[in-house]
């Protein structure tokens, strides 16, 4: 867990989602959970790696992403780890999400989980998939980096 100097406290974040996707847009939602997922989420037990969103009528839901349950609930009051999480959006957001996701054919992913204000925040990206030689020149470009920062450190 990060914490970032503006009041923002970084739990998951989805590193591989920027290398297997091109990120378009960024959007900031809220997410409805239940309580135990709420203590979860602020110890840093949440894994986004596989998740993502899709757009079912006037509402979008986060499907896949993992929130382990928490220790010390009981079995009864705890929640399902994968369930399905409503995000809070703004009804034109929303709108503008429905054409691009069906028209263009382009994918919501979660990029970060992180905490602001107290209230906790989901990052999604409007994403169109890459192409292999893409993430060839991606990983040549972060090498090519690499190297220059070890030539200027000698």
């Amino acid at each position: 867990m990060a914490d970032t100097g503006d009041g923002i406290k970084i739990i998951a974040d989805n590193r591989q989602a920027r290398f297997l996707y091109e990120i378009l847009e960024t959007y900031e939602a809220g997410l409805a959970l239940r309580g135990t997922e709420v203590k979860s989420i602020r110890q840093g037990k949440a894994n986004l790696k596989e998740g993502y969103a899709l757009v079912r009528g006037e509402e979008v839901w986060l499907h896949n992403v993992h929130i382990s349950p928490h220790d010390t609930a009981g079995l009864v009051n705890n929640h399902d780890p994968l369930r399905t999480r409503k995000l809070l959006l703004h009804k034109d957001e929303i709108r503008k999400l429905i054409g691009l996701t069906e028209q263009k054919g382009l994918t919501l992913v979660p990029l970060k989980l992180y905490l602001k204000k107290g209230y906790i925040k989901l990052s999604i990206g409007l994403a169109r998939g890459k192409k292999l030689h893409d993430k060839r020149e991606d990983l040549k470009r972060k090498q090519e980096k690499r190297e220059m920062e070890r030539a200027m450190k000698r």
